[in-house]
């Protein structure tokens, strides 16, 4: 009773919802769905039409989703619907070399024989796991889906925070969290400041199919200028990853799709076969970008708004669904305790949970790409002999089969696959 007027206060304060998330992609919306499990109110605010998003044609892109994200889909009812379009990566192969001269004799292999908890991973395909999140969002009651939208302006107080959008209209709530990318205006209109890390590189994308079978084996190819990851899809299908310079990115981009294939080649080797471009080429650059924090006052940052790191280990999608993971604990926890989910000592927890993962893999990814991506003699050949030390060890073979499956560290609940 020491301050009798600040219950009736937050009592008769209006919420449209408990969480506003700013951003539709994957990881607001496996967000959304996993807070809405958990008993609290979402509104999620995307910029693209609902059609727009669920269109079935294919266009080249998908995630490597590690054994513990698929968990996570699993646990907020989205794995049942995308595993038929699933691939198993069985096993991961690592070499070092220079197109066109062959991959090195040191090398690393991964079996997943040597983990007992199954594949490593899964690859899905962007369209998949879109119309999935879209279709169980709709069935959710607590999930306010607005779309297309787009938030113009947002202020926070003690008691919550208020979001205006294009339309006009005005969504009260608890907690911001913002979920819209590396650019995330929600991080920008909070003052949150980012650190930023050109990396020279260029990442090149596409569907390539083959003339023969994958078996399930990811490849990842470092060359002087970036690696080249090969990741099975469904089928006689495989996504690349290409990282080149922004020079020769930007020549490769120009190509015709025979071309682009004439120039991979040497690169991709022939041990799948004849090879051709089986949708769509992306390309966009790459960069290391960290929020100076990833908490605020009434706000919190998941995914790449908080943290985008090079794609060298696959892991931008799996940091941020470890993100999701631990922020909807925090906060249905929170509210089990009837606790205010936009308090700052509830904010704080999600914070110091994710720091420390967060800033260890991207020193790793920032690390290995920079002892990878280059052809100095003295580092080839120290790299080399670490691959082959790891590659000849099993116990350390299998940490790193651990780690790239995402089974290590504090995980979350849902990554787990425990409900929350």
């Amino acid at each position: 009773m020491d301050n009798p007027a600040r219950p009736l206060i937050l009592r008769d304060m209006k919420y449209d919802s408990d969480i506003a998330i700013v951003g539709g992609g994957l990881n607001g919306c496996a967000l959304a769905i996993a807070l809405a499990s958990g008993g609290l109110s979402v509104t999620l605010i995307d910029s693209l039409p609902v059609d727009a998003v669920k269109e079935d044609s294919f266009d080249g892109r998908a995630y490597a989703l590690a054994l513990a994200s698929k968990r996570l889909l699993d646990a907020v009812g989205i794995w049942e619907t995308v595993s038929p379009d699933a691939q198993p990566m069985l096993e991961i192969k690592v070499t070092d070399g220079r197109a066109g001269e062959g991959p090195s004799p040191f090398w690393m292999h991964f079996d997943h024989a040597e983990i007992e908890e199954g594949p490593m991973g899964f690859m899905v395909e962007d369209r998949h796991l879109r119309r999935a999140f879209l279709d169980r969002i709709a069935d959710e009651s607590r999930i306010t889906h607005l779309t297309p939208e787009t938030v113009i302006a947002q202020t926070v107080d003690a008691a919550g925070a208020s979001v205006s959008l294009a339309s006009g209209a005005t969504i009260r709530t608890r907690l911001l969290v913002g979920c819209d990318g590396r650019r995330s205006g929600v991080a920008e209109r909070a003052g949150i400041g980012r650190s930023f890390k050109d990396y020279g590189q260029t990442a090149l994308v596409a569907a390539i199919g083959h003339q023969l079978p994958h078996n399930g084996i990811a490849h990842q190819f470092f060359m002087p200028a970036g690696p080249l990851a090969i990741l099975p899809l469904t089928g006689n299908r495989s996504s690349i990853v290409w990282a080149e310079t922004h020079e020769r990115a930007a020549e490769l981009s120009d190509l015709s799709d025979d071309e682009f294939i004439d120039a991979l080649r040497p690169a991709f080797g022939d041990f799948l076969g004849d090879i051709h471009v089986a949708g769509a080429r992306f390309s966009y650059p790459l960069n290391l970008t960290l929020a100076n924090r990833i908490t605020d006052q009434r706000l919190a940052l998941v995914g790449d708004a908080a943290h985008g790191v090079h794609p060298i280990a696959g892991q931008g999608l799996n940091l941020g669904l470890r993100d999701v993971g631990a922020l909807a604990q925090v906060l249905v926890d929170a509210r089990r305790r009837g606790e205010d989910v936009g308090a700052d000592a509830v904010l704080a927890r999600y914070s110091e949970w994710r720091r420390f993962d967060t800033a260890t893999l991207a020193m790793a990814t920032n690390s290995f790409n920079g002892l990878f991506s280059n052809d100095n003699s003295f580092l080839r050949a120290g790299r080399d002999i670490g691959m082959g030390v790891v590659n000849a060890i099993p116990a350390l073979r299998r940490s790193f089969i651990r780690e790239a499956a995402g089974l290590t560290g504090d995980l979350p609940r849902l990554l787990q696959g425990r409900a929350l």
